[in-house]
């Protein structure tokens, strides 16, 4: 008798033990198919529809630690990664083709992956958030495999910057 009321004991607990299992189950398929894992992965994929014009944007790190945030270049839609290690707003030799960016003249850029040979071009705007500005210098950079863009100085150095606890905040200048 005693055997017997253990053994319901003990199938009680792993029925209890398996249905846990099956609801802890729906709500992290539910936090995913909500959008939780994209939320981790790109904090900042709404800024380009939330933010008015000229008000400053401030950027979340990523699972990986880096900025990240979609933009736009000559009104194409782009995602940017931020490199404060680039010269110049970096942009994959097909993305430019695609947006019809003209090249300029020939130049040799030191890349995370070595020397590589590229050209500059004038990028007629470029805008992140509600931030935009015009006559910005680019690079086309035929080695780059991926659409992302960086974003380099030659478009941070025209902002106020500030990073603290894993947000930059960028702004225009005061003037």
């Amino acid at each position: 008798m005693a055997t017997h009321l253990a053994g319901q004991t003990a199938q009680r607990g792993g029925i209890v033990m398996m249905l846990l299992f099956w609801i802890l189950l729906m709500a992290v398929g539910t936090w995913w198919i909500h959008g939780g894992l994209e939320e981790m992965m790109r904090p900042n994929a709404n800024i380009v529809h939330t933010l008015p014009a000229g008000e400053p944007v401030t950027l979340k790190r990523n699972r990986a630690g880096h900025f990240e945030a979609p933009g736009r270049i000559n009104g194409t839609p782009v995602t940017f990664l931020l490199d404060t290690g680039a010269t110049y707003v970096a942009i994959p030799a097909d993305l430019a083709n695609e947006i019809g960016l003209e090249p300029g003249r020939s130049a040799w850029f030191n890349t995370a992956n070595g020397r590589v040979e590229g050209t500059l071009t004038e990028l007629d705007e470029v805008s992140l958030g509600g931030l935009k500005v015009q006559n910005v210098q680019g690079s086309i950079s035929p080695g780059m495999e991926r659409d992302t863009v960086l974003l380099g100085m030659s478009f941070l150095n025209l902002l106020s910057i500030e990073i603290q606890s894993g947000e930059m905040v960028l702004s225009l200048p005061e003037q």
